[in-house]
This record gives C-alpha cells, sequence and structure tokens, in this order.
C-alpha cells in the first residue's frame, strides 16, 4: 500500500467516524433520556420555541446516524465490509444527517416565524 492523498483521505474519514458516532448518539441520549432539547431543530444556534415539538424527529436523525456509524467502524474493524461499501455508507450517511438536521431546524423556526404572525 503505498500512502497517497487517498489513503490519508480514506484514514480520516475513518477516524472521524468516531466522534461523529460519539456525538450523534450521545445527542440522541440527551434527547430521549434527559429530555435535553437545547441542541434541537438549531438555526444559528437558537432553539425554536417549541423544542419539544421537534425533538423526536432529531433524536430519531442522530440515532439512526449514529447506530449506522457504529456499524460502519464494526464492520470495517471486522474486515466485513469492502472499501468501497464503507465509504459509501459512511459518506452518505454524514451528508443525509446534515442535510435532515438542517432540514428540521429550518422547518421548525420556519413554522414558529408563520404561526407568530
Amino acid at each position: 500500500m503505498v500512502f497517497d492523498v487517498g489513503v490519508a483521505l480514506t484514514w480520516i474519514l475513518f477516524l472521524a467516524l468516531f466522534p461523529m458516532a460519539f456525538f450523534w448518539l450521545r445527542r440522541a441520549w440527551r434527547i430521549a433520556y434527559k429530555r435535553d432539547f437545547s441542541e434541537v431543530a438549531l438555526k444559528r444556534g437558537e432553539s425554536p420555541p417549541d423544542p419539544a415539538k421537534w425533538a423526536p424527529y432529531e433524536f430519531v436523525i442522530n440515532a439512526m446516524a449514529g447506530v449506522v456509524a457504529v456499524f460502519v467502524i464494526v464492520g470495517v474493524a471486522l474486515g466485513v465490509l469492502e472499501y468501497d461499501q464503507w465509504t459509501a455508507i459512511a459518506g452518505t450517511t454524514i451528508w443525509c444527517k446534515f442535510f435532515a438536521s438542517f432540514a428540521v431546524g429550518r422547518h421548525a423556526h420556519t413554522a414558529a416565524a408563520r404561526d407568530k404572525g
């Protein structure tokens, strides 16, 4: 194996899965069990007026992304997943999580603004 840019990016992607999985599962834990809605549907760092309404959506997004990231980590460590499989799963999970959280945040704040006036 020759160390080049592709190998470096692959390692960065794999090592980045560890903190991402941790933060996503921790956020899901906080939402579901601690009832901490401070990180639900954020827009510019601010929660919507009714974060409890959007908490189930944010919980599902974070829990699914965290579980898939752990699945990829374990699959790579055990040698079950091929390179093309795990990079596709990891990349798609990261992008879908970011887009889904972004959409929930924007929708929550838009709905709150629409209800006000």
